[in-house]
């Protein structure tokens, strides 16, 4: 099934019963709204502080396991090139430059790992909430393996970077990126938005060990490592 990007779907559930989840979440304590500040002053682009901008409580998602999107991301990575491993050092060891994916303020409106009905049972990646179309940018180098409508995930880029994890930039407005291209760490690869099963604006990262869905890793402590922080 093919996803296109001028003709997006939306979501399978109701915005009702997606506020219905965040308010058993809040309930519970699990769903929490965390201001996030900068990690130095030289990103211009970063609020001031009398200008913070605070989402809805509601700003989040209910992405998960989608076949057809997984189906769609195993046959676009086969059409790419094996990336050149020379150089690369083990898994584990940082390579490369490492950026945050927004240079303004935002709200942590999901945490990674928060329990809850996904598939994986938990949220496999962290929610950071911006006004709609708030510029997107890579977090480091490497090859775009899809670039387009992507299920539950919306309008999406998924990047496979050099230590060969993956990263899933989800509910995108607009992609700036296209599949089978080499991007730089920095580049502009869309704008935010609420596509796919999202109940308001924000940013939802993912980083995944291997391609597919389940074999997600903390983003915070994952960039935390490479000098990125995103709390």
């Amino acid at each position: 099934m093919g996803y296109g990007i001028d003709s997006p779907r939306e979501a399978g559930t109701t915005r009702r019963n997606a506020l219905g989840l965040a308010a058993g979440l809040l309930a519970g304590g699990a769903l929490t709204a965390t201001t996030a500040t900068p990690a130095s002053a030289d990103d211009d682009e970063w609020a001031a502080p009398g200008e913070e901008w605070i989402p809805e409580a509601e700003d989040w998602c209910d992405a998960d396991f989608d076949e057809a999107f997984e189906a769609d991301l195993a046959a676009a990575e086969a059409t790419l090139p094996e990336e050149d491993s020379r150089g690369l050092g083990a898994l584990e060891r940082p390579t490369g430059r490492y950026t945050r994916p927004l240079r303004r303020r935002y709200r942590v409106t999901s945490r990674y790992g928060v329990r809850g009905n996904w598939a994986a049972g938990h949220h496999t990646g962290i929610d950071l909430g911006v006004p709609h179309g708030t510029p997107v940018y890579a977090v480091t180098s490497g090859v775009v393996v899809l670039a387009r409508w992507s299920g539950a995930y919306g309008k999406a880029v998924t990047v496979r970077m050099p230590d060969k994890r993956y990263v899933l930039f989800a509910h995108l407005s607009r992609i700036s990126v296209r599949q089978g291209q080499r991007i730089r760490t920095g580049a502009r690869i869309g704008y935010s938005g609420a596509t796919g099963r999202a109940t308001g604006p924000h940013l939802h990262l993912e980083i995944r060990a291997r391609r597919g869905y389940g074999s997600d890793i903390n983003p915070v402590s994952y960039l935390a490592r490479r000098g990125v922080r995103l709390l």
